[in-house]
């Protein structure tokens, strides 16, 4: 029988808006988020010999897999970029971008278990991936500073960095906005349509390719090169480079069009996230 003294401290409703968002609730669960932020770094390199150590090892072969199938043999430019700071630069971004898509588009079906038995706001757990992926492209990051600290000072390899350096967090915030509303838009999708996880494994290879990772943008021409422009990750990662190495020219009409894309992809995720939410069980 309830005791008329009783005092809830939370009170659990339904969502009633398509954008209700309780930053509040958000924050007051921080530490859980955390967890979820320590749960993902670490179950990845559990069991595994090498540990951590994959997350030099990935980029760096693939840099040099980039560098003699693209650039010794296919001999496509890099605009006077040196090819393996070329590579490796697209490849830390792409990275980045890539995992916070893949990993949150499974928000529902890998947490299943957890969302049917306890409360906690859902949103938690796609920004915890988030946040983990950024703890690992700093680290991949420094990689590349690394690299390109060696190949200045040791091949002689000539880069022009410049003040646009200072927007590198704001490019770093697009790429996970832009992968936390596209992963959180499919999390939502897949959980009634199952064959979009399959479609997603697939199509993030095809997207890898129309991004300017093994060539740079005016590499293309004509309706090709209008077509890959329209790729918002492609002015993301042009202005990166162009940070860095000083070449070609900063787009600031791409980074609107990125910035606007970005924006609208997690509203529009937010959305569906907030719709599927209180019925995914049903469902999943």
């Amino acid at each position: 029988m309830e005791n008329k003294n009783d005092i809830w401290t939370e009170i659990i409703t339904p969502r009633r808006g398509w954008l209700d968002i309780n930053l509040k609730e958000i924050w007051r669960y921080r530490d859980l988020i955390l967890l979820f932020v320590r749960r993902d770094f670490v179950s990845v390199y559990k069991q595994t010999i090498l540990g951590p150590l994959w997350l030099f090892i990935q980029p760096i072969f693939t840099t040099f897999i980039f560098y003699f199938v693209f650039n010794r043999i296919a001999k496509i430019s890099t605009e006077g970029i040196d090819p393996i700071l070329f590579y490796l630069s697209g490849i830390t971004l792409w990275n980045y971008f890539s995992d916070c898509f893949l990993k949150t588009s499974n928000t529902f079906t890998s947490n299943a278990s957890i969302f049917g038995k306890v409360y906690f706001p859902r949103l938690t757990t796609p920004i915890s991936i988030v946040i983990s992926n950024l703890i690992k492209f700093i680290i991949q990051l420094i990689l590349f500073g690394c690299v390109v600290f060696y190949q200045v000072y040791f091949n002689d390899v000539k880069i022009q960095p410049n003040l646009y350096l200072l927007l590198l967090p704001y490019l770093v915030f697009l790429m996970a906005i832009m992968g936390l509303g596209m992963g959180i838009l499919f999390s939502a999708l897949t959980t009634k349509y199952r064959d979009l996880s399959f479609l997603l494994a697939f199509g993030i290879q095809l997207l890898m390719y129309a991004t300017p990772i093994i060539y740079p943008l005016n590499f293309t021409q004509g309706k090709l090169h209008t077509i890959l422009s329209y790729n918002p990750i492609s002015p993301i990662l042009e202005n990166f480079r162009f940070s860095f190495f000083g070449s070609g020219n900063f787009d600031f009409s791409g980074l609107i069009y990125a910035s606007i894309f970005s924006f609208l992809t997690l509203i529009i995720g937010i959305i569906f996230f907030n719709r599927v939410e209180n019925k995914f069980m049903d469902t999943v």
